[in-house]
This record gives structure tokens, C-alpha cells and sequence, in this order.
């Protein structure tokens, strides 16, 4: 080794030496301020109650104001059950929407059919879980919707999800491993009931093949999936809001 080489690694040394307790200090301090600012807690399950309660305090404010759109609906059909008294043509309009209330959802069903239950899979403690990666052990969107999906396939008269009534401009949507339908937030198991023929239902739930998937993964990490024929069950009827939301840019 030359005199120069030596004098380099001499100088490499001295900065290695340098910086370790450099370093050290610098991930002391870190450990120090994250410390002082937890205050014994956990950090992440702060933010978690936080977010909860962002959650509650939306539902919450969605509840009030479904109450609020349930006294203005009542309002509007004593407005035009009045208007209707006096005016004919007002009177067959309003005969004409009545008569259209059933196929559009705003009515009430009663008849026989199916409860389809989704489910994610159990987490047991101590116990290592079925697969590594955790979208294997949960129930996602396209489970949910494929139930949907078979069910009209099969000939249902009318459907729920999480007993809301299920109308034709629904949209089932998942977020983590939670469902929003019509603004509600809603956790497993995920719950479909249909009006019609159970059989029929049935046999077009074993022919989706969106189905046929989820049952592999109810069969390989032990996911939630049931089936319960009921010789006659109400759902209630649809609620909501019937505007169609504006797109915008869209041509008139």
C-alpha cells in the first residue's frame, strides 16, 4: 500500500468514525420525539379513532337528512294528492306514475326467494392466517356484485343489499373491506335478499361464474358463503332520491 493510499483510508476511517455516532444521535432524537408525541400511545390507532369518528359523524349527518328528504316526500304527496282532487289531468298523471311505482322499486314486496350471506374470513388469535396476502380473506366488490348480477339473471322480482331496496340506478361499491350503498356504510357479512322463484335463483347463482371464483376462496381460506330459501319474506320499498345525478359535458 502506497503512503497516498493509505492517507485516504486513513481519512475514510476518521469519517466512518464521525458519522456512526452522528447517525446514532440523529435516530435517538427520532425515537425521543416520536415518544413525547404518542405519550404512551399508539400513534396509528389515533388516527384510526379518527377516522371512525369522521365516519360516525358522516352517518350521522346522512341519517338526518334522509329524515329530513322522508318529511319533504310526504309533503310533496299530500301536495299532489290535493292538486289531483281538482285537477284531471294532474289526477292522471299521478295515476300514471302509481302505476309505474312497483317496477320502479317504490313499493313493497312480499313472495318467496333467497337470503345469499358474504363473509369475510375469520381471524382467529394465535392462529396464523389462511393466506399472506389479506385481499385473499376478504369479501371485494366484484363478490358482491356477481351475487347481485345472478339473482336478476335468475328472474328476482326485487332485491336488497343490507335491507335497502336494490333499484335499477344502485350502485355497490367497496371501500377497504366495507360496502356503500346510497351513502351508508356497511361492514360483512354483506347480506342479498331476493324475491322470485328460489329455484330458479339458485340455479342461476351456481351458473355465474363470478360466483364459481368466491366459492374457491370460501373452499381454499375459508371464507363466508350461504344460501337460505324462504317461503316468504318482505322487502321494503325504495326510499332514496330518483334524480339522476347531472354529468357534466354531457350533450342534451
Amino acid at each position: 500500500m502506497t503512503l497516498q493510499e493509505a492517507d485516504v483510508d486513513g481519512r475514510r476511517s476518521r469519517l466512518w468514525r464521525a458519522l456512526v455516532p452522528l447517525t446514532a444521535a440523529l435516530a435517538g432524537l427520532l425515537f425521543a420525539t416520536s415518544a413525547a408525541t404518542a405519550q404512551g400511545t399508539d400513534l396509528r390507532s389515533g388516527r384510526r379513532s379518527q377516522v371512525t369518528e369522521l365516519i360516525s359523524g358522516q352517518a350521522d349527518d346522512l341519517a338526518r337528512q334522509e329524515r329530513q328528504a322522508a318529511a319533504l316526500r310526504r309533503q310533496v304527496a299530500a301536495l299532489q294528492q290535493s292538486a289531483a282532487a281538482g285537477n284531471s289531468r294532474v289526477a292522471a298523471e299521478r295515476s300514471r306514475g302509481e302505476a309505474l311505482a312497483g317496477a320502479a322499486g317504490l313499493e313493497a314486496v312480499t313472495g318467496p326467494g333467497l337470503t345469499v350471506s358474504l363473509n369475510d374470513a375469520p381471524r382467529v388469535d394465535g392462529v396464523d392466517p389462511a393466506s399472506e396476502d389479506p385481499d385473499d380473506l376478504v369479501v371485494h366488490q366484484q363478490d358482491v356484485q356477481a351475487v347481485v348480477n345472478a339473482l336478476w339473471a335468475g328472474g328476482a322480482e326485487a332485491m336488497t343489499l343490507m335491507g335497502q331496496r336494490v333499484i335499477s340506478t344502485s350502485a355497490v361499491r367497496c371501500v377497504g373491506n366495507t360496502v356503500v350503498l346510497h351513502g351508508r356504510v356497511y361492514s360483512p357479512p354483506f347480506v342479498v335478499k331476493a324475491i322470485g322463484d328460489p329455484d330458479a335463483l339458485r340455479d342461476a347463482l351456481d351458473a355465474e361464474p363470478g360466483v364459481a371464483f368466491f366459492k374457491t376462496f370460501v373452499e381454499q381460506y375459508g371464507l363466508g358463503y350461504s344460501v337460505r330459501r324462504s317461503r316468504s319474506m318482505v322487502l321494503p320499498a325504495y326510499d332514496g332520491p330518483l334524480e339522476l345525478p347531472h354529468v357534466a359535458g354531457a350533450s342534451s
